[in-house]
């Protein structure tokens, strides 16, 4: 059963959604402000999201690309702005797709049936990855998970994703405009936002960035995961 977040501050609409989205098997989750929503996308991600982008305490569209900050999750925005300005703007700043209001529950069910056709075969289909080893780290792509001297980390979707990256990259120094790249996938970030998941990840490690054992700050060059802390 796929989950979906929806994000609507309507009570009455997000009422009807959670009845229509719950008929149509899916297994529902709500946030009526945008804060929470990326809260919610942090600790317990769903497998789609459904954003409004009339929310009370963000602009919609600063949400979408909160979201894209942290997490590759696919993303449907339902508006009431029809313009193809508006619209062009919502897809460049990572939505899945979109509905124009007023819409149908079954076109909203078919729709999110669509994106994760989409989004899922390409996973499906890859070839496995090799499990990474890196001194007491053990990292396994495809399962998502990280163990540290036997020890399972928790770790939220972007953490894991940054750690097998510069875990891939061992020994490596990799800058931070690099892994908004690849790992964010949003170049034009702030660069800050790696050491925020950078400073998170520590913490979960049990290290200091005064005293790393994993994670190395090259100064003024990037990051290094060392294979031999």
């Amino acid at each position: 059963m796929a989950s979906v977040l929806v994000v609507e501050d309507d009570p009455v609409i997000r009422g009807a959604l959670i009845e229509v989205l719950t008929g149509h098997g899916y297994a529902v989750k709500t946030a009526h402000q945008g804060f929470e929503a990326l809260r919610e996308i942090t600790q317990d991600p769903p497998d789609i999201v459904v954003l409004d982008l009339g929310l009370p305490d963000l602009d919609g569209i600063d949400v979408l690309r909160m979201i894209r900050g942290i997490s590759r999750v696919p993303v449907l925005v339902a508006t009431a702005r029809d313009e193809d300005t508006e619209i062009i703007r919502l897809l460049n700043a990572g939505a899945d797709d979109y509905m124009v209001k007023p819409f149908s529950g079954g076109q909203l069910a078919a729709r999110l049936a669509a994106v994760l056709r989409r989004s899922g075969p390409a996973e499906a289909e890859a070839e496995r990855r090799p499990v990474l080893q890196v001194a007491e780290l053990r990292i396994d792509p495809d399962a998502r998970t990280a163990h540290l001297a036997g020890r399972e980390l928790s770790l939220t979707r972007r953490e894991f994703d940054l750690l097998a990256y510069l875990a891939a990259h061992a020994d490596q120094v990799v800058s931070r405009k690099r892994i908004l790249a690849e790992v964010w996938q949003q170049p034009y970030l702030e660069e800050p936002t790696v050491d925020v998941h950078l400073s998170a990840l520590r913490r979960k490690l049990g290290e200091k960035a005064s005293d790393p054992r994993y994670l190395h700050t090259v100064r003024g060059i990037g990051i290094k995961l060392v294979t031999t802390p």
